[in-house]
């Protein structure tokens, strides 16, 4: 079976496509590094030719409010369409665990935006919703830095590896069509700022961790379950203390 992956030089698109060649499948990894280039539409005709399914795990370069919702309807829209000319049997997006709980966020409104053209496209489709990876951690701190110090809210975390992440888009890929979402998330849960206190004291990073209830995630103040399932999940496999120091 041919599967196209978009996004497929990136963090979660290089796993998937190794775990597709690993179990028989012809895996396409389509990126502009590879010609195919989803906001020209450039290459997209001939990667789809002859795929049977298509993974859209690609990202926007900027979080800026405007750039980040043009690049998802855009790139999305421009895929579903050579998708239909294709014949594309089943699509499989991936998103975020609360989008539908934080609309505000100008990241999490580009996603919904997305999915929605996910829903409406006619083509048969899956969405995974994960939770923040363990890849971004350090990241996710660079943002909550203030004077020196890491601020961060008591809202709960739960985040999960990108193995585990690859693992459970395979299996969506090449299942049947979901109709609908599926969550996954770490194993482990904890305050957010209780998570990033140990987090960065493993990483050898001397920043302390300053408890704000008030303090914004990448633009947007948090309830309790703003970033984790409020229902059925998947779990993943690796703690994140495992994660660091393998």
């Amino acid at each position: 079976m041919k599967i196209v992956v978009i996004g497929g030089t990136g963090l979660i698109g290089s796993k998937l496509v190794r775990r597709f060649e690993a179990h028989g499948h012809e895996a396409l990894a389509a990126s502009p590094a590879t010609g195919v280039n989803t906001l020209t539409g450039e290459g997209l005709a001939q990667a789809l030719a002859g795929a049977s399914v298509v993974v859209d795990v690609a990202n926007s370069p900027s979080f800026e409010r405007d750039a980040v919702l043009d690049f998802f309807e855009t790139s999305t829209g421009n895929l579903l369409e050579v998708e239909k000319a294709a014949g594309v049997a089943h699509h499989v997006g991936l998103s975020i665990v609360g989008t539908d709980r934080l609309p505000g966020n100008d990241y999490f409104r580009a996603k919904i935006a997305q999915e929605r053209l996910i829903e409406s496209s006619g083509i048969p489709w899956s969405i995974l919703h994960a939770t923040q990876f363990f890849e971004f951690v350090p990241a996710i701190a660079d943002t909550a830095e203030v004077d020196g110090q890491v601020r961060m809210p008591s809202a709960a975390f739960q985040p999960v590896a990108g193995d585990d992440v690859a693992d459970a888009l395979a299996r969506v890929a090449t299942g049947a069509p979901l109709g609908g979402r599926l969550e996954i998330a770490g194993p482990d849960r904890a305050p957010m700022d209780d998570f990033f206190r140990a987090a960065l004291a493993a990483l050898g990073d001397p920043r302390p961790v300053v408890t704000d209830p008030d303090a914004p995630y990448f633009g947007s103040v948090l309830e309790a379950d703003s970033l984790v399932p409020v229902g059925p999940a998947q779990l993943g496999r690796l703690h994140y203390a495992d994660w660091h120091r393998s």
